[in-house]
């Protein structure tokens, strides 16, 4: 019988593998507890957790009281074992974010491009700096993960089209991995932050969901299967130029704000919607905002804020017909989706989506009941802080504990 040499070693591996995910998610734990969840032998078990000790990728770290005898050492993934970056990336800030490999966020930090017209330069500029501030090496960064706007080719991971960053063009996904090494990877904002919603939000445990993202930009974010779909090109969730009753086709693709759905629900769309429903917003002499009713001879008017501070205010006031009115809007992209996807549950994500919060998000359930047959869960974000760079981290993440845990032996 032909025996293969290579079967120890690859089942060691997977044992090592499923140890260490389970001291990430559950430790840390006894060497009789690692046995018990894992199958394993406590000799087994102790071989094993010698042998990562050995690599420096579990610790003792601290011990459990028990019966008679002594405490029972308790074992942990050692943090520094690797770091990782997720970058999100905009026209006017690069907000970088290092994590250790349990995920804990050891540093955050915006840094202006200005002066960087070389947007390799820039991304370099802000991890150094990052890095600084970490009180770590950059060859301590196992993955970078970069979210931006645009259109990111599955095929090459280089960004396709981007109408904010047109600096970012193909060549410079391999500028940057000259620069910071093999494992950077480009990927779009929204498909970010559906990965962040699943692991972390509003979506944890569904598998088939999609993440409408309403804000200066429109996107959507779509999981099937527990897998991004990002089509053939890279395009989809490119929900701005969904054709809409009402609103003319685009003539020229090149200018993204003249999508069908990006002239029904954009920033200058839902300011034009509050004007119509006489919602306004003046200042204070504190410098507060509030919710007003603006007259037809007077010059006050919803420009003087943001459409997301505009739905806010209008939740906190009740507005209902203007809330009505954004939810129909809304939902026209989720109509579009579920009569084509059927994904039982939508994210609404962006700063507009955030802002109408519950609120809005049943009301474009509601809306949406109306003109489709399905009946998708309408949610809103689950996430705080930066959606797009918790994503970032999350898919750095999922790549350094690939390198890192299946190197053991």
């Amino acid at each position: 019988m032909t025996r293969n040499p290579g079967v120890p070693r690859l089942l060691r591996r997977l044992n090592d593998r499923s140890a260490l995910e389970l001291l990430l998610s559950e430790g840390p734990l006894t060497r009789a507890e690692l046995g018990a969840r894992t199958g394993l032998s406590k000799v087994t078990a102790g071989q094993l957790l010698s042998r990562l000790e050995e690599r420096g990728l579990v610790e003792v770290a601290g011990e459990r009281a028990g019966g008679r005898g002594p405490n029972a050492a308790l074992y942990g993934v050692v943090p520094s074992s690797a770091h990782v970056a997720g970058l999100e990336v905009l026209p006017d800030a690069i907000t970088v974010g290092v994590a250790d490999i349990t995920g804990r966020v050891v540093v955050e930090i915006v840094v202006d491009p200005a002066g960087h017209e070389d947007p390799v330069a820039a991304v370099h500029e802000a991890v150094r700096r990052a890095c600084a501030s970490a009180d770590i090496t950059l060859a301590r960064l196992r993955s970078f993960v970069i979210g931006t706007r645009g259109v990111v080719d599955p095929g090459t991971g280089d960004v396709r089209f981007s109408y904010d960053l047109p600096a970012w063009h193909t060549g410079v996904l391999a500028s940057l991995r000259r620069t910071l090494g093999a494992s950077v990877t480009i990927e779009n904002d929204v498909n970010l932050v559906a990965l962040a919603e699943h692991r972390y939000g509003a979506a944890a445990g569904q598998d088939d969901f999609v993440v409408v993202w309403a804000g200066v930009g429109q996107g959507l974010g779509v999981m099937l299967g527990g897998r991004l779909h990002r089509g053939i090109s890279g395009g989809a969730g490119e929900i701005g130029w969904l054709p809409v009753p009402g609103e003319p086709l685009p003539a020229d693709v090149s200018r993204p704000q003249s999508g069908s759905y990006q002239r029904l629900i954009g920033h200058e769309a839902v300011l034009r919607l509050a004007s119509e429903h006489g919602l306004s917003t003046v200042g204070s002499s504190g410098g507060e905002r509030g919710l007003s009713t603006g007259s037809s001879g007077g010059e006050r008017g919803p420009a003087r804020s943001s459409a997301a501070e505009l739905v806010g205010a209008a939740v906190a006031g009740g507005r209902a017909g203007f809330l009505d009115a954004l939810a129909a809007r809304l939902a026209v992209a989720v109509a579009a989706v579920t009569v084509v996807l059927d994904p039982g549950l939508i994210v609404l994500a962006g700063d507009i989506g955030r802002a109408g919060g519950p609120d809005l998000a049943d009301r474009v359930e509601r809306s949406v009941a109306k003109v489709c047959p399905g009946r998708p869960s309408v949610v809103t974000t689950g996430l705080t802080g930066n959606a797009v760079l918790r994503g970032a981290l999350v898919a750095a993440l999922e790549q350094a504990r690939e390198q890192v845990f299946s190197d053991t032996v």
